[in-house]
């Protein structure tokens, strides 16, 4: 039974009592569900006060025939009552008494007597030995009612853009850290007292248990409200066990279909041109290669989102599911409780779908049956681990080893990487000879045509973070960076066995000379046109 029908049931059981109840009173009994909501307060009857005291409520003061009316309660002190009849009959005044629910009496009372809003100061990040703003949030959250501290929590990370929480248990205190734009920064120390307020609302909402001594996963939802507009914030949870407590992770995911979509991610007309092209063919393999946090997922559902017509059955594997899609067919796999992506794989494909995107590719069968999959007339998407897209050839080689039917399948590897934007407040300088000639050498043999028009010849102009308000470190938001190799015949070699040294550089090498663009090269382009900073390119990749 839902949960609303189990508050009406109850309900209607309470109101049935009060009206048995009224009878033994000999009082009119009243069942105010139809106007609880918009009937007309009364001010000035009697005061707050009195209808918390007495548990009574004005109902209608005077009129033509100076007719009064009140609403009480089981709880209401049968003297009160008295008294207050008494009164208006000795002024030649008609008073009548209406017995109501007690559950009718909190609906009435909070809208005389509505809960003061608290607004609590914003939570801000702090720098590294910022202790004044590590204090200053860890006091706001010392006032904040306790069971309100974590959807404070959450809420404030989602207004910071935050893509995780972290809870971790320090010897004296629990230290709260916030991922922003990639990077973690301390936000506060709280106290025991509050860590078990926030675990145990953990625990209720995420189906996690505080008492295991294993590694846990669950899943969240919450409703985020700001400006009068809502979005569905999507939390995945992760737990451990740590010498002090529970330690606890929240991945946010700020569920909004319409952007996933391609045309959001940046890419040039040829970039888009190739992943159209090879998207829209019925068979394949597209991996996806990063390190996590790097937007894998979302570029994937990007891609299936760009699939997702009437005439197209798209099936998706995920542990666990991050975006709700609307029109597609998520299938969660639990591999904790010993479910496999390979095992997921052959049974839907006997549901005949077009498209199918499995979550990760962790495993040799898994692989397997991946490439099985994408020769027999689907398009298979997918995730891996690699730090480039040569590099995803070489760990796949391990994993399967050489594989005529992998170098037939696989079409589109992207490598990608998120990397933080320059503010707007950023500070134009001319590089250094050590940065012009890294620059240089990066960008040698880049046609100029990619280059966009921007020279090298001379000085090289970068740009610095410069500290505002708005953005305390200079950065603003991220941006992709994405190495895209489209497999060729030239590629197909390496896997195929033909060559004889297969290895990371040999691919990456041949895969340049057929114009591919590095992680590096990207970063560097993005550099170049204002965007990052040499430093944040270096911290990346």
């Amino acid at each position: 039974m839902k949960e609303d029908e189990i508050q009406q049931k109850r309900r209607d059981n309470e109101e049935r009592v009060t009206a048995e109840r009224a009878r033994l009173l000999n009082l009119p009994y009243i069942d105010t569900r139809d106007f609880e909501n918009e009937s007309q307060l009364i001010p000035d009857l009697i005061s707050v006060e009195d209808m918390h005291r007495n548990f009574m409520i004005p109902l209608q003061k005077g009129g033509g025939d100076e007719h009064y009316q009140f609403m009480v309660t089981s709880q209401t002190p049968r003297s009160v009552i008295d008294s207050i009849r008494k009164e208006y009959m000795d002024e030649g005044e008609r008073v009548d008494f209406f017995l109501i629910s007690g559950s009718a009496y909190k609906v009435f009372i909070l809208r005389y007597d509505p809960p003061q809003e608290i607004h609590y100061d914003d939570i801000k990040i702090a720098s590294e030995g910022d202790s004044e703003t590590l204090n200053s949030v860890s006091q706001t959250l010392a006032q904040v009612s306790t069971e309100k501290v974590f959807d404070f929590l959450i809420d404030q990370a989602d207004k910071l853009g935050a893509s995780d929480i972290h809870i971790e248990n320090m010897r004296d205190v629990i230290r709260i850290r916030m991922r922003v734009d990639g990077i973690l920064h301390p936000v506060a120390n709280i106290d025991k007292d509050k860590y078990r307020i926030f675990m145990g609302e953990l625990s209720s909402r995420a189906g996690v248990s505080m008492a295991s001594n294993k590694p846990q996963s669950g899943h969240m939802q919450k409703d985020i409200y700001s400006n009068g507009a809502s979005h569905l914030l999507n939390i995945r949870v992760e737990t451990i066990p740590t010498m002090y407590g529970q330690d606890a992770v929240l991945r946010l995911f700020n569920f909004d279909e319409s952007l996933l979509n391609l045309d959001l991610l940046g890419l040039s007309d040829v970039e888009r041109g190739e992943i159209n092209e090879v998207i829209s063919h019925p068979r394949g393999l597209v991996l996806m290669v990063g390190p996590t946090g790097s937007g894998k997922s979302t570029t994937l559902y990007s891609m299936i989102n760009a699939l997702n017509t009437t005439d197209r059955k798209i099936i998706t594997l995920e542990d666990p599911i991050e975006y709700g899609i609307t029109g597609i067919s998520q299938i969660p796999i639990n591999t904790g409780g010993g479910g496999s992506f390979a095992e997921g794989l052959r049974s839907v494909l006997r549901l005949d779908p077009d498209v199918v995107m499995v979550g990760e590719i962790r495993d040799g069968d898994t692989a397997k049956t991946a490439i099985q999959a994408s020769i027999t007339g689907h398009l298979v998407l997918s995730s891996f681990h690699a730090n480039s897209t040569a590099a995803a050839f070489s760990r796949m080689i391990d994993l399967i080893g050489i594989n005529p039917i992998f170098s037939s399948s696989i079409r589109l590897v992207v490598a990608q990487r998120l990397i933080r934007k320059l503010a707007s407040s950023k500070k134009e300088r001319i590089a250094t000879e050590a940065e012009s000639n890294y620059i240089r050498r990066v960008m040698n043999g880049v046609s100029q045509d990619v280059m966009a028009g921007i020279e090298l010849g001379g000085e090289i102009k970068l740009y610095d973070p410069v500290s505002t308000e708005s953005a305390p470190f200079g950065y603003s938001g991220r941006t992709v960076l994405m190495e895209q190799l489209v497999v060729s015949e030239d590629i197909q070699a390496f896997i195929r066995g033909d060559v004889a040294d297969v290895n990371t550089d040999a691919i990456e090498k041949t895969a340049k000379k057929n114009g591919m663009l590095t992680l590096e090269q990207k970063g560097v382009m993005a550099v170049l046109r204002g965007d990052t900073t040499l430093s944040e390119v270096s911290r990346v990749i």
